[in-house]
């Protein structure tokens, strides 16, 4: 089956680490059309805006998009709602991408690279399931106003909204709860409901759902206790769900146990699981153009994007057994270098994983 796919590479190093998941893409014999354009502060230079109507149409138009990242600190000044981070929430609201799937897997040759000892972390695979298009990003009412009674009276006052709908957590849990049943049948619901009314509200409905999953054995624990947990015994953990705020942050945190954020595919799912798939890094703008960035996460996204979106998993585990041939090699950029490994460059990088394809 042919497939369109739209590739928007972004700002900073994302030409740089697009270009090498382009580059595998091609390279495994399937009939896909990949289509690209600007997005972010790209976007914004062209067309003045970070998520331009041409490019909301090919991303609407495609089994799947591969993002590299946005942002720059010269777009620090523009009005928020012409940031180029408002392309990658225009792009979740629009596609109704609602469950960000983040995979933190150690792969065993770096082990020493993680800022934990290696005991701790050593065969380290998990995955937060983040529900990403409602909480306090997306909640109404928001902004700035000045206060008329209280304390405060005549302060200004900056405010949002966290909220979440029934059907928004039912949705998010049913992918967190299919995605542990393939797993080891554990699930950790993330929240605070010792303190917000929204979290409660999670928890009780994740409680409701999970009678529908009675070999899967659900747990809780508040945030706070989880950030805590993650560095502490990473490894007790194989699902974990929690909302759009607090996945924010727990799965940056868990991208550094596994020694660097260069190394996280990530995927964002619809209903009909056309996806967005990104590494979990930023744009990086004070290395761009050096060739020094970190492709693999990127490339390990392809492989999800095969996986998820196109039903290719047998291409997908092509990828990533290719991944884990050059980590045996020995090859590593910067972000991953170690004494007695080789430093390669981002192209370099890309070079060896279609070597190891063959």
């Amino acid at each position: 089956m042919s497939h369109k796919i739209a590739v928007l590479p972004g700002d900073g190093i994302g030409h740089e680490i697009t270009e090498q998941a382009v580059r595998v893409l091609s390279a495994l014999g399937l009939d896909l059309t990949l289509e690209q354009a600007p997005v972010g502060g790209a976007a914004y230079e062209i067309h003045g805006h970070p998520l331009p109507p041409s490019t909301l149409e090919l991303a609407r138009s495609s089994s799947a998009i591969l993002f590299g990242a946005v942002g720059d600190w010269k777009y620090d000044t523009l009005a928020r709602e012409l940031r180029p981070e408002q392309a990658i929430l225009g792009l979740r609201k629009a596609l109704g991408l609602f469950a960000n799937l983040r995979p933190a897997i150690l792969y065993p040759q770096l082990a020493n690279a993680s800022s934990l000892k290696p005991e701790i972390v050593s065969g380290l695979n998990i995955l937060i399931v983040r529900e990403l298009t409602g909480d306090i990003y997306f909640g109404q009412p928001r902004g700035v106003r000045t206060l008329e009674d209280g304390p405060f009276k005549g302060e200004r006052q900056g405010y949002d909204t966290m909220h979440y709908a029934e059907s928004e957590v039912r949705r998010i849990a049913h992918v967190a709860f299919q995605a542990a049943a393939k797993r080891n049948k554990r699930l950790c619901s993330v929240d605070k409901a010792n303190v917000l009314e929204t979290s409660q509200f999670w928890r009780d409905i994740m409680i409701d759902v999970a009678r529908e999953y009675p070999d899967v054995e659900l747990s809780h624990m508040y945030v706070d206790n989880a950030a805590m947990q993650l560095v502490r015994e990473p490894k007790a953990f194989d699902v974990i769900v929690t909302g759009n705020l607090f996945g924010d942050i727990l799965s940056d945190e868990a991208a550094m146990l596994t020694g660097s954020i260069g190394m996280l595919p990530s995927a964002s799912l619809n209903a009909s699981n056309q996806g967005l798939y990104e590494p979990s890094h930023g744009s990086a703008p004070d290395i761009a153009g050096k060739n020094i960035a970190n492709p693999l996460a990127t490339i390990l996204s392809a492989a999800m994007l095969l996986r998820y979106s196109l039903n290719e998993s047998t291409q997908a585990d092509r990828i990533e057994q290719a991944v884990q041939r050059v980590l045996e090699q020995g090859l590593r950029t910067a972000d991953i270098y170690e004494e007695g490994t080789t430093r390669v460059t981002t192209s370099q990088m890309g070079d060896a994983v279609l070597n190891a394809l063959k």
